[in-house]
């Protein structure tokens, strides 16, 4: 398959979005891993559950970061699982695309598993010591993004209608970050997790607000 045909595919499964030069770089680098597992019978399935898991896992070190002596840096773990989980999300559709066995209900696994890993990477950072508050408002409003947009793609909306602040790479990257500081900074470890809690939820709400707008004026259009 060549680069140009990658890229249209992928426009076509994510409702005609055109290809960024940066996802362009993206896709290039994804389809030069995916390229070999596609050739060795690597079930998309499989990357993509193994992809939650990497995010489940990252909790381990964040909790043996927050129950170990002072000094510990077993938090510095967490954004390197979270790194490859967020890999292996971008792989599961890319192995499905080169290897023509992209599906409804791979679509749908994908779709589940993101908002699981989604809460996981949240969940690290109550662990690392961040109030329960902002954590589940980042939660929620991310899994309500994500719900709204579906169900306004039900009712004939093409393509994701707005790239907000809040995508799933900025909840993975919030999260990530700021466990990276719990590591660099064990002392101020939930100082570090309270910030990231607090930003992550305020950039879910605002991300929500940006598609509900949106998506009001896009819809009007189609009645």
């Amino acid at each position: 398959m060549t680069r140009e045909e990658h890229v249209r595919r992928w426009s076509a499964a994510h409702g005609g979005t055109s290809a960024s030069p940066l996802v362009r770089w993206w896709l290039d680098g994804v389809r030069s891993v995916a390229s070999p597992l596609a050739a060795a019978g690597v079930r998309p399935s499989a990357i993509t559950v193994a992809g939650l898991l990497l995010a489940v896992v990252a909790v381990v070190p964040a909790w043996l970061q927050a129950h170990a002596p002072e000094g510990a840096r077993w938090a510095l773990a967490v954004p390197l699982l979270l790194g490859l989980a967020a890999v292996a999300d971008g792989l599961d559709g890319a192995v499905a695309v080169l290897s023509g066995t992209a599906s409804r209900g791979g679509a749908v696994l994908d779709a589940v598993c993101d908002r699981l890993a989604d809460a996981a990477a949240l969940a690290v950072l109550w662990i690392l010591g961040a109030p329960a508050l902002p954590v589940l408002v980042a939660v929620a409003a991310g899994q309500l993004h994500e719900y709204t947009r579906a169900r306004a793609q039900g009712e004939g909306l093409v393509g994701p209608g707005v790239v907000t602040v809040s995508e799933r790479p900025t909840r993975v990257l919030v999260a990530a970050m700021f466990a990276l500081g719990c590591g660099v900074y064990p002392q101020a470890a939930a100082a570090w997790a309270t910030a990231g809690a607090w930003v992550a939820a305020a950039a879910a709400l605002v991300g929500l607000l940006q598609l509900l707008v949106v998506l009001r004026r896009r819809l009007s259009a189609l009645d």
